[in-house]
């Protein structure tokens, strides 16, 4: 599995956590990061899906 796959993953948590907090905090910015994060978080995790597709595995 490529390295992007599994920091992809964990990024996309991590900002899931983040959203949620600045829902219940009210916190509209940290809301907003956690969506950005996520985003991110799902591009890296398909880039890592094609390198693998094109290593085979």
């Amino acid at each position: 599995m490529d390295k992007d796959r599994v920091e992809g993953s964990l990024k996309q948590t991590k900002s899931a956590v983040k959203e949620v907090a600045g829902k219940v905090t009210g916190d509209a910015k940290l809301q907003a990061d956690g969506k950005a994060d996520k985003a991110e978080g799902k591009v890296q995790n398909a880039v890592g899906g094609i390198k693998d597709a094109l290593r085979g595995k």
